[in-house]
C-alpha cells in the first residue's frame, strides 16, 4: 500500500475534518455522527482502500486525542471508506440521488459493524446521541440489541445520507486541475 504525496495530505486533511466535526457532535449530543465526511470524500477521490486507511487512522488517532470511545468504532469507519469507494467506483456518487443510496447502502452496512460494538463493548450506551432513542426503547420494552440497531440505523441512514452529500459536493466543487490527479475519481466519474 503506497500513497502518492497529494493523497497522503488529503488523507490528513481528512481526519482532522473528522475529528473536529466529531467531536463537536458528540459534545452537543447530535443524534447525527457527522464523523465521517473526510473519510467518505478520501474515498470518493481516491479509492476504497485511501477511504479505509483514513477511517481507521481517524478513529485511532480521535481515541488517543480525545474520546476512547471513538478508537473502538475503527471497524465501522473501515467499512464506510471500503464501502464508500466501492460505491465510487462503481459510479454511484455521480449525481446527487446516486449518492443518496449510496449513503443508504453505507448506513445499512455500518450499521451492522456498529451494533454488536455498541452491545457487547459498551452495553449499548457509547456517550452518543443515539443513546437516548436506545433508552427510550429499552424503557418501553424492547430488547437491547434490537433497541440499539433500530436506534443506530435511523441515525446512521440520516447521517451516512447527508455525509455523503456533504462529501460528494465538495470533490464536485474541487478544481479540475486538483482532482485530475486522482485517477480513481476520474475514472469513476468518467
Amino acid at each position: 500500500m503506497k500513497f502518492d504525496t497529494r493523497t497522503l495530505v488529503l488523507m490528513a486533511i481528512a481526519i482532522v475534518i473528522n475529528v473536529v466535526v466529531g467531536q463537536l457532535a458528540v459534545w452537543v449530543k447530535l443524534p447525527l455522527y457527522i464523523d465521517a465526511v473526510g473519510t467518505v470524500l478520501v474515498a470518493i477521490l481516491a479509492g476504497p482502500l485511501a477511504g479505509a486507511v483514513t477511517g481507521v487512522l481517524t478513529n485511532l488517532i480521535w481515541g488517543l486525542v480525545s474520546d476512547p470511545v471513538a478508537a473502538a468504532f475503527f471497524p465501522v469507519s473501515l467499512v464506510v471508506g471500503l464501502v464508500a469507494g466501492l460505491m465510487a467506483r462503481l459510479g454511484w456518487f455521480r449525481t446527487l440521488g446516486k449518492t443518496a443510496v449510496s449513503g443508504v447502502v453505507v448506513g445499512v452496512i455500518s450499521t451492522i459493524v456498529a451494533v454488536p460494538i455498541i452491545v457487547y463493548m459498551f452495553g449499548g450506551v457509547t456517550g452518543a446521541g443515539t443513546d437516548f432513542a436506545t433508552a427510550y426503547f429499552v424503557a418501553v420494552g424492547q430488547e437491547l440489541i434490537k433497541s440499539v440497531a433500530v436506534a443506530n440505523l435511523a441515525t446512521n441512514l440520516i447521517d451516512k445520507i447527508l455525509t455523503c452529500a456533504i462529501a460528494w459536493i465538495i470533490a464536485s466543487r474541487m478544481p479540475g486541475r486538483f482532482t485530475a490527479s486522482f485517477p480513481f475519481y476520474q475514472k469513476a466519474n468518467a
